[in-house]
């Protein structure tokens, strides 16, 4: 397991569960205020963030714990079990956000909003504290390809339009007396949320069901193996994928005169290469002699 990596993205999950904690003491503290509806919704939201980041947050940690007995090949899958349970939260929160909205449009006795200058004050800091989350979410998958930390990078960015559309709404009530904005962008963000959750869905139940790793990584792979000094040729490559983690194993040929030392010490070599640009591979290479 690539430390690094670990220490990335367990950044990124406790960062999540403080950002989700903070940002429920200030909508809290902005209901008390305002009374105001759009805020508590925004505030059941935020409360659901933490929940799933510390959900998150524990599959992580659980990831990380290295092979034993009973998982010789580790503890990975569970992120792509927490993926796939994230996603299909996401999906309920899209689901949860149309029948809002659309109760809200339909509505006779519309919602009256007040003190709306604090509510877009907090609306505002929860935005800024969202986006540097989101960075950060972003760049440690990237970096690591934690499906979780993307999961909850991708629930982070659905929020946006939620606190965006609440901001809105409580400009246009406060100038115009109109109420029905926010219900429109609800509409909206329910579409991203529910596209985003159905991409995370497929990734983790491919890699729940051993599908094979991206295709780029393989020819990145297979290019450092037909170029290596000493490999003759290679063969019978089969890959799986499960959380960050890639399983790679294959056949190498090599010069059959060789001892079984110098053949052990090429594959050791290229195994070292490969790690060397692609630290998430668990790599177990077969050497066959080549005349």
């Amino acid at each position: 397991m690539d430390h690094s990596a670990t220490r990335l993205n367990l950044s990124a999950a406790i960062a999540s569960v403080v950002v989700a904690l903070i940002l429920t003491g200030l909508k809290l503290w902005a209901l008390s205020v305002t009374g105001s509806l759009a805020i508590a919704a925004a505030l059941a939201d935020s409360a659901l963030d933490f929940l799933v980041s510390a959900s998150g947050l524990a599959a992580v940690a659980y990831a990380a714990r290295p092979p034993d007995q009973d998982h010789a090949f580790g503890h990975s899958s569970v992120e792509d079990l927490a993926a796939l349970a994230q996603a299909l939260f996401l999906m309920g929160v899209s689901g949860g956000l149309v029948v809002m909205a659309v109760r809200r449009f339909l509505s006779p006795d519309p919602v009256t909003l007040g003190s709306e200058g604090l509510g877009m004050a907090v609306m505002a800091v929860s935005i800024v504290l969202t986006l540097a989350l989101i960075a950060w979410q972003r760049h440690v998958a990237g970096r690591t390809g934690n499906r979780v930390i993307m999961a909850d990078s991708l629930h982070y960015v659905g929020d946006l339009l939620p606190n965006i559309g609440a901001i809105v709404a409580l400009w246009a009530s406060a100038r115009f007396g109109v109420i029905g904005v926010d219900s429109l962008v609800a509409l909206i963000a329910a579409g991203v949320l529910a596209v985003g959750a159905l991409r995370i869905l497929s990734g983790a139940w491919h890699a729940l069901m051993d599908r094979h790793a991206d295709a780029d990584l393989i020819a990145e792979i297979e290019a450092i193996i037909d170029g290596f000094p000493g490999i003759l040729g290679h063969h019978d490559m089969r890959t799986r994928t499960s959380g960050s983690r890639v399983f790679l194993d294959f056949h190498v040929e090599i010069d059959g005169s060789l001892s079984l030392r110098e053949a052990h010490e090429i594959a050791a070599q290229l195994k070292r290469r490969i790690l060397k640009t692609h630290p998430q591979v668990d790599i177990l290479i077969h050497k066959d002699p080549k005349a």
